[in-house]
């Protein structure tokens, strides 16, 4: 009998563990090149499991028909969905409706062609700007949907609702082992450097390693550094996801985060101090803050046994290397030109992906 089968359409599961064996399973990550979905792909290389793939040039996800034929001919068991539009404050100011559009439609597409054709079991990877912009810290699973998210990235949020709400749904009508992840706020090799619409931690990054090697007295950040964060390797959050992968099942999404909140200025300085940039930091006003706190309930994910192996600053420091190496080194005379991904090692066509959201 499916783990999922329920009394009644209204009814909630409570966590059920029980293993998913990756063995000779086919498992496909969507959105497989931006920063969540190459962590996955590098932690999955040590599971005994075949690694789906698709190229933006081979499927475009915003058509369900492509979809369907995709889903139908490669027969995933297992999907994970990491791929969407990304930004920070500016990007989903300046595009609600695209922001909305594209990622409603990039999973709605992927999760009603894994029902179509039978997948065993969906993660959908969803965000924590889902949360109401009022609701008490740590943010518990319960509070979802209790109040009005963020007004500068609504259209993101409520779009990853829809994902949430879709996945919910197919577990209590037809007893799919479909359900969500919310992720706090990632960084890691493969994040988005671009200025224009890189997240807090890579931009910070960037600004100060330039300003580092170009001596400046100041840097410039947006906001007035009081709004309230937590952050997480990508690594971290990869091994979380297929944990849960491997032994969560049930109707409730559930949190994924360290559960420690700094504020946005104390995470900048100490950004600041790793990279070793001597000058003053300037800090904005509290009209780009976003929402005020933002710091998730971590209780059900440490039930499963888990906790983040990287400190914050370990981590900070690991990224701050790999971004020297990995894109400073390679485009330190057209900075101001900097493409959006690192080159990957493997060879396959980017796509955006889904990195969590800083508003």
């Amino acid at each position: 009998m499916s783990l999922l089968t329920l009394a009644n359409v209204n009814a909630v599961k409570e966590m059920v563990l029980e293993k998913v064996n990756l063995h000779k399973k086919k498992v496909w990550v969507v959105g497989h090149s931006g920063l969540v979905g190459s962590s996955l792909i590098r932690k999955l290389e040590n599971d005994d499991c075949s690694i789906l793939t698709a190229k933006r040039s081979e499927l475009n996800l915003l058509d369900q028909s492509e979809v369907n034929k995709w889903v139908l001919f490669n027969r995933p068991d297992l999907v994970i969905v990491c791929a969407g539009k990304v930004g920070g404050i500016k990007a989903n100011l300046d595009s609600p409706y695209e922001f909305l559009y594209e990622n409603s439609l990039i999973l709605i597409n992927v999760i009603h062609a894994s029902f179509k054709y039978n997948v065993e079991k969906l993660v959908n990877i969803s965000s924590s700007c889902i949360y109401p912009r009022e609701a008490l810290n740590p943010l518990n699973e319960k509070m979802i949907c209790s109040g009005s998210v963020e007004p500068s990235n609504e259209g993101y949020a409520y779009s990853k609702i829809i994902g949430l709400k879709m996945c919910e749904a197919l577990a209590k009508q037809y007893n799919k082992n479909f359900l969500s992840l919310v992720s706090t706020n990632l960084y890691g090799p493969n994040d988005n450097f671009n200025l224009r619409t890189a997240h807090a931690p890579a931009a910070l990054i960037r600004k100060f390693h330039e300003a580092k090697m170009r001596n400046d007295k100041f840097v410039d950040i947006w906001g007035s550094g009081n709004a309230i964060r937590e952050f997480l390797h990508v690594d971290d959050f990869a091994e979380a996801c297929l944990l849960i992968l491997k032994n969560y099942n049930s109707v409730k999404p559930i949190n994924i985060g360290s559960g420690n909140g700094i504020t946005l200025k104390e995470f900048a300085l100490e950004i600041k101090k790793i990279v070793g940039f001597k000058g003053k930091v300037n800090f904005g006003n509290n009209n780009l803050d976003g929402m005020p706190s933002k710091v998730l309930d971590t209780s059900n994910l440490k039930r499963l046994g888990w906790k983040p192996k990287l400190s914050l600053r370990e981590g900070l420091k690991l990224y701050y290397n790999w971004y020297r190496k990995s894109i400073y080194t390679k485009n330190k005379n057209n900075l101001i030109n900097l493409p959006i991904f690192a080159k990957k090692n493997r060879t396959q066509t980017q796509e955006k992906s889904f990195s969590g959201n800083f508003t």
